[in-house]
């Protein structure tokens, strides 16, 4: 079964699909001068496009790693605007950890592996 990058680079590919199966690299937002919640819609938006891109999109995701740079002051902040874009009934298995980030303005960053449609 061949495997299909989008993306790629030297280093990583944004997106790598192979078996039915699409796994993204870790997705940040764009304005790292926003605070957790402007964040966290951002990724969530990337990351709504780049599945949709590779023939998924956020009903098929089957599990999500999440960083937070503070989960201490963030996690309630990023929940809440998860809770909100996550359909009702279709939750993935999830890990929220803290971890410092390649960058000091960026609040979080998502990892994501989901099904395609």
């Amino acid at each position: 079964m061949p495997i299909q990058r989008l993306h790629t680079n030297q280093r990583m590919s944004q997106v790598v699909v192979h078996n039915g199966t699409v796994y993204l690299a870790g997705q940040v937002g764009e304005d790292m001068t926003a605070g957790i919640a402007q964040q966290t819609r951002e990724t969530l938006a990337s990351i709504e496009h780049l599945l949709r891109e590779a023939g998924s999109d956020k009903t098929q995701i089957l599990s999500v790693t999440i960083y937070l740079k503070d989960i201490e002051a963030d996690f309630a902040g990023m929940n809440e605007v998860w809770d909100q874009w996550l359909p009702q009934g279709t939750a993935p298995a999830r890990a929220t950890v803290q971890a410092p980030l390649c960058e000091p303005e960026i609040l979080v960053e998502l990892s994501v592996i989901a099904a395609l449609k």
